[in-house]
Order: structure tokens, then sequence, then C-alpha cells
């Protein structure tokens, strides 16, 4: 890296940590961002505390938090930068809040969550903030901790997995009392992808770009992996005992701005994320017996790189609309509600196959090169619904016999909203208009298997 190039990515950095007004990639680029950011040597200048969210004796000037970090933990000094306040969704204006991923004080009887990042709106796992109940035509309940990852946030109101009692990871081992943003996230961003071929490592050439948009490496640097995610042997050195990774991230590539509504008249576009490969082979290292990858399963649904699309799958996908329309084409059947990945790598092959689809915002559906992943279904921070899916796959039908508005729950008979209010219901499928849905549209496991 030239030096002027050198010191203009240190100038973007300190901007970015004073007002964060620009984009999160040019802060963390790829790689370790700036130590201040995260962390304060002495928490004091010129007699005051440095660390933020603070409060008693660790708040004090000259006393820091665990690890020196700014916030009350490892995840609170995350939401520092990635929680904001946004109070409404992002209708293709030119505000970039792409790196927000939690709203700030969200309750179920004031503000609605309004992150629309791919990942998903953290606030929908905060407290009981979002515990739905709902007595007709039964009664259920939908409890905020079961809506993502329970991550620990302190700071911001963020507690530990309290439905689950196993204190393990649903399929897996990883303990719940130790989850938090860097049990997935390597807050230094050591992987890197560090040469054409595509391969990862910790150690070589320097980081010089964000493979999460599709950077890719030179001679000379080399480039973040996707989100800076944690590869083989990664475990955060806070958490004891044996849970390193076994599974290197996956290949992926997001535009730069992906925090908006879908499908509305001021912004008609759907956020394109390039899922390449390797999405359920990394999941898998926390969530190891939720996986199979091959037909038949064992009961379990065949999610990963050899999961890949029978004809007759791609066919429904690709013709599939909405409950009584298979009038879809392939040119345009791709449903960011239903995703897939496309069989891509790190290679320079594979991103740049991804970066066209995400520039071009490609809405083409799969081929039998294409597969199912963890992420078709689920999405990686957390939802509105049960189990962090993608649609509420809690009830029979995802609308009533009225789509010309959201149902709420003083509205709705069929118990379709399950107590969540419009508003809510709109952003839980990323300000679509109900209209996008048929009368009585049930389950987008249909987007596939057609069996409405």
């Amino acid at each position: 890296m030239s030096i002027s190039k050198y010191l203009s990515a240190i100038g973007m950095a300190a901007l970015l940590v004073v007002g964060m007004g620009g984009s999160a990639m040019a802060y963390h680029d790829g790689g370790v961002a700036r130590c201040e950011g995260c962390h304060t040597m002495h928490n004091s200048l010129k007699g005051t505390v440095m660390t933020k969210d603070s409060t008693g004796p660790v708040g004090a000037v000259g006393t820091a938090f665990p690890y020196l970090l700014q916030g009350t933990d490892q995840s609170s000094t995350c939401l520092n930068c990635h929680e904001a306040g946004d109070t409404t969704v992002d209708m293709g204006t030119s505000k970039d809040n792409s790196y927000h991923i939690s709203t700030k004080g969200a309750t179920k009887s004031g503000q609605v969550p309004v992150e629309l990042t791919p990942g998903g709106d953290f606030a929908w796992v905060r407290g009981t903030a979002f515990d739905f109940s709902w007595t007709l035509p039964r009664s259920g309940s939908s409890k905020t901790t079961t809506h993502g990852h329970n991550i620990i946030a302190a700071g911001y109101g963020y507690t530990a997995e309290t439905v689950n009692t196993t204190g393990k990871a649903p399929g897996g081992t990883y303990p719940t009392t130790n989850l938090g943003c860097i049990s997935c996230h390597d807050p230094h961003g050591k992987y890197r992808v560090l040469d054409a071929a595509g391969t990862i490592g910790t150690s070589g050439l320097p980081t010089d770009g964000s493979g999460s948009y599709g950077a890719a490496p030179t001679a000379t640097e080399a480039v973040g992996v996707f989100r800076i995610l944690g590869g083989v042997g990664y475990q955060p050195k806070s958490l004891t005992g044996s849970y390193a990774f076994t599974a290197d991230p996956p290949a992926a590539t997001a535009p730069s701005k992906y925090n908006h509504t879908e499908m509305s008249a001021n912004y008609p576009t759907q956020t394109r994320v390039a899922y390449g490969s390797g999405m359920s082979e990394w999941c898998a290292n926390c969530h190891t017996q939720m996986h199979n990858d091959s037909y038949p399963t064992n009961l379990r649904h065949p999610a990963g790189n050899n999961a890949k699309f029978p004809q007759y799958i791609a066919d429904n996908y690709n013709k599939y609309v909405k409950t009584g329309d298979i009038s879809g084409l392939i040119a345009s059947s791709y449903n960011t509600l239903v995703p897939f990945e496309t069989g891509d790598g790190n290679d320079t092959a594979g991103k740049g196959n991804m970066v066209t689809l995400v520039t071009n915002s490609d809405m083409g559906g799969p081929t039998t090169s294409n597969n199912v992943m963890c992420l078709s279904c689920h999405r990686a921070h957390a939802s509105s619904f049960d189990s962090m899916m993608r649609w509420n796959n809690a009830n029979q039908y995802l609308m009533g016999d009225n789509n010309s508005a959201w149902p709420d729950t003083s509205a709705d008979p069929e118990a379709i909203a399950q107590g969540r209010t419009a508003a809510q219901m709109q952003n839980a499928y990323y300000g679509r208009p109900a209209s996008v849905f048929a009368l009585y549209q049930r389950s987008l496991c249909n987007k596939c298997h057609i069996k409405d």
C-alpha cells in the first residue's frame, strides 16, 4: 500500500470514528480498523470518561471496562456504532444507515424495529419487548427470545437465551451464556482472502479492502473475508473450552447500500446479496448436528454446497410468484425472502460473478448449479418470527381474505398477525406492501415445493 493511500485510509477511519457518517465498510475495510474505535487506553482525556454507556465505578475516569473496551462488553462495544437512533425505514433516500443492525430502544408498544439489513434487526430479540400472543383461532405465543441469536450486550439491554434451557446452541455445544457479536465476527479481522484461488488465511499479505463488497486480492494485498467472520481455528479469547471453528467464512458479496425497504413505490428494488458458497458449512461451526448436505435426508432439510436444486425444485422456484400464481419467469423469479447460493467461491472468477449479480441487481432464479443454504429460510441475526425465519412459518396463512393492507392484532380474526401491529408486520417483511402476497397466501416453503 502506498504511503498516500495509507494516510488517506487513516484519515477516513478517523472521520468515521468521530461521526460514523459514511459507510461502515470504509471503517473496517476488511480488517482490524482503528484500535481507538473499540478500546480506550487510559479512559480519560482532560478528565473525561472515554468509555460509553458507563455505569458505576467501572465507568470512572481512568478505569475502563474489561479488555479496555469502550462498551460494557464485547457486543455493547459493537453496538456503540451499530445501533443508532433511526426511527423510520430508509425509503430510498440518500441516508446511509447500512451498518445499523439494532433499533435503539425498540419496544412492542412503542418503536417498531426499522433496520432492514439482510441479517435482520437484533431489536426483535431484546428483553421481552416482542413477546407476542394471540387467542384466535387458537391461543399461541411467540417469545422475543426465540426470534434470533440472543447476543449478550448489557449496555444495550440484550441478555442470554431464556427459552432454550440446554444452555447450548441448537444442534451444537456453543454456550449460550457466551454468545455475542464476536462469537461469529472476528473483531480484529484476521481472516483474509490471500490470492486469486480464494485461499483464506490469517497471515501473510496485509488487507486492503473488504471481500464483503467484491474487492479482490492482488499480488501484494489481501482482502478481508465476508463480514469479517471467523474462520478455521477461530475462538474468542474470552471463551474458555474447545469451540474452535472448523470451517472458513462463506463466499458472498453485498451491495454497499443494503439497509432499506424492499418493493415499495419509492424503492422497488430488492436487496440482492450474492450468496456464493459455504454459508451452511460455516453455520455448522456451532450448529453441527443441524446439517445434512445431500438428498435424501434423515428428516433434516438439505442445506449446503452439495444440496443442489433438482431440476423440478429449480422449476418450481422460477414459476412460483404467490399462492395461485405460477406465472413466474427465471429472469425475474429471485425473492430475497427465499435466497439461495450460486455455487461461486472466493476465487477471482467466483468473486467476479457475484459482483456482477450485485451490481446489476440480478433477480434471476436458480438452476441445478445452485443450492439451498441455512439463510434460504433464516436470517443471520434476527427476525420478527420464531427461529429467526424470514417469513411466519407458525401459521397456515401469511395473509387473510384482504391484502389491501397489513393486518394487525386488533383486526385479525385468523391470527395472521399473531399479536403484531400492522407496522411491525410490514417491517417484518422488509417494507413489502400486503398486496405483494395473495389472498390466503400460504407459507413461502411453496417457493420451492408448490403445495398450495
